[in-house]
């Protein structure tokens, strides 16, 4: 895979002078219509040997380009707030707004490298990670983002050339680093795993490109061509138009029966059973955040539902049994124009909490499938698509020990009706409803259909749908807080059991 890599390409200082202006006029103009048209991001990935380049290149790119578009990011040794989350939290936090360019060093491909090379983890974690890798940039090139993927060569004989000559020099012997030397004695294993992992994550929507970095001329010309091209190819090419979907009839449009048809919406709970149960459940909450085991935790609430289906009046009661400090609520609205820049899980991802804290989500990510589908704010094949990135999503929020409890509150046309009349006649309440209400509950089937189709697709064993009779808002409110603990003590117990086997 690497031969090309190894056989010497070379310019000459004359023929890179005279090619140099020309391509850089065009790279900067390619960079300026991106950016005014704001039709992508761009993700420049660097990796490979150490001392092929590949500081040198980023450098020289900043200088052909206008570098206030561009943003050069460097992934280290993880901090203790990254450790504290998903692994993938810190590069999604990061990534570029349409009509930009992000340079990532350190990236998902270097961590599951060194992390293989140096016996951290076996061959079935290495690929669980290049899968995942697969994945994120599936999901980054259907929302829109141009990747491109540079392995910068050297052979072993000319890295080690490379490294003799520098530790002679004492005006450059700075340049080596301990990585440098380290990665001498181990060429060989970071070769045959990088082998690996670009043979299965070159894709035609995220190509790898191997570059030979000893001659700069070459190497720098090469890595300036093959932006250009890319960036002019988004360009010239028109809009995509959306594809058709293989979309199954749902259960209910078949006999005219849905998951929602079958709750007993009139299931409710007297005053003084609901006073005595609430404050037993807020207790419980209380004491199980308190929890020592908390620590290796987080915990997620989503809230989705009709429109007056008591999810602020449930949310109040979680927060109300805890200390501020420990959670943190988030209500979604219509996306910003920063967040219209992104893919869409992008602003969730920057609210996931760290370990032992608690983020409650009122309205989620969960609007592609709803809100976006039956609205028309995408097309079919994103909402269609959503659910696996979604699934996706939350296994690797799962993985990292971060527990996933999701509600949807379900009211009756008439308990929404008579709440709607309500909000309108009691001052201060008029501020819960508008006139976005009223018209979404003239799409109430659409949104129905919706619901079953969400939760048909992506209730799972890692994070499974509550569904929540809500027309007695006592009962939906003590089901959310015993829902929540229930899924708390699960959790606890699953970590006790592997404990224990851990120490036989």
């Amino acid at each position: 895979m690497f031969e090309s890599a190894e056989i010497g390409h070379f310019i000459d200082k004359e023929t890179y002078d005279q090619e140099v202006p020309a391509l850089r006029e065009a790279l900067l103009e390619a960079q300026y219509d991106l950016q005014q048209q704001k039709r992508c991001a761009v993700i420049v990935l660097i990796n490979g040997i150490e001392g092929a380049g590949k500081g040198e290149t980023v450098k020289l790119l900043n200088e052909w380009m206008d570098p206030r578009r561009i943003e050069v990011r460097t992934f280290d040794r993880q901090t203790d707030e990254e450790l504290a989350h998903p692994p993938a939290w810190r590069y999604w936090r990061q990534l570029p707004a349409k009509g930009r360019m992000g340079v990532f060093f350190g990236n998902w491909y270097s961590q599951m490298l060194q992390g293989r090379v140096h016996g951290v983890f076996k061959n079935a974690v290495l690929d669980q990670a290049i899968n995942g890798a697969e994945r994120l940039e599936k999901m980054l090139s259907d929302e829109g983002a141009l990747i491109f993927k540079f392995w910068f060569h050297l052979s072993k004989k000319q890295m080690k050339a490379r490294l003799n000559a520098l530790k002679d020099d004492p005006l450059h012997s700075w340049r080596i680093s301990p990585l440098d030397w380290q990665q001498s004695q181990t060429y060989d294993k970071f070769v045959r795993y990088g082998e690996r992992v670009i043979r299965r994550t070159s894709r035609d929507y995220a190509p790898w490109n191997i570059v030979e970095g000893v001659d700069p001329h070459y190497r720098s010309l090469t890595v300036g061509k093959i932006l250009l091209e890319g960036m002019q190819a988004v360009l010239n090419s028109p809009k995509p138009r959306a594809r058709a979907s293989n979309f199954p009839p749902l259960p209910d449009i078949v006999d005219g029966l849905s998951l929602l048809d079958c709750l007993d919406l009139n299931k409710q709970l007297e005053k003084d059973d609901y006073q005595e149960q609430l404050i037993t459940e807020q207790a419980r909450l209380s004491g199980l955040m308190r929890d020592k085991r908390m620590r290796r935790h987080a915990l997620i609430t989503v809230f989705e539902g009709n429109d007056a289906a008591g999810k602020g009046g449930s949310i109040r009661r979680v927060a109300a049994a805890l200390d501020p400090r420990q959670y943190n609520i988030v209500p979604i609205a219509a996306p910003s124009e920063d967040e219209r820049a992104q893919p869409y899980l992008w602003r969730f991802w920057r609210q996931i909490p760290a370990r032992g804290k608690f983020t409650i989500f009122d309205r989620s990510w969960y609007g592609r499938v709803l809100v976006e589908r039956v609205e028309g704010f995408c097309t079919q094949a994103d909402w269609m698509r959503a659910y696996g990135e979604i699934n996706d999503f939350e296994e690797q929020l799962r993985d990292a020990g971060v527990i996933v409890v999701k509600f949807w509150l379900a009211i009756d046309k008439q308990t929404q009706l008579e709440r709607f009349q309500a909000r309108e006649e009691i001052p201060f309440k008029r501020f819960k409803i508008t006139e976005e209400d009223w018209r979404n509950r003239e799409k109430w089937e659409l949104y129905r259909s919706a619901v079953c189709d969400m939760v048909d697709r992506t209730s799972t064993e890692i994070a499974p749908w509550t569904l929540v009779e809500a027309n007695d808002k006592r009962w939906a409110r003590v089901k959310v807080l015993r829902t929540i603990n229930e899924a708390l003590e699960a959790a606890f117990e699953k970590q006790d059991k592997r404990n224990k086997k851990s120490k036989k």
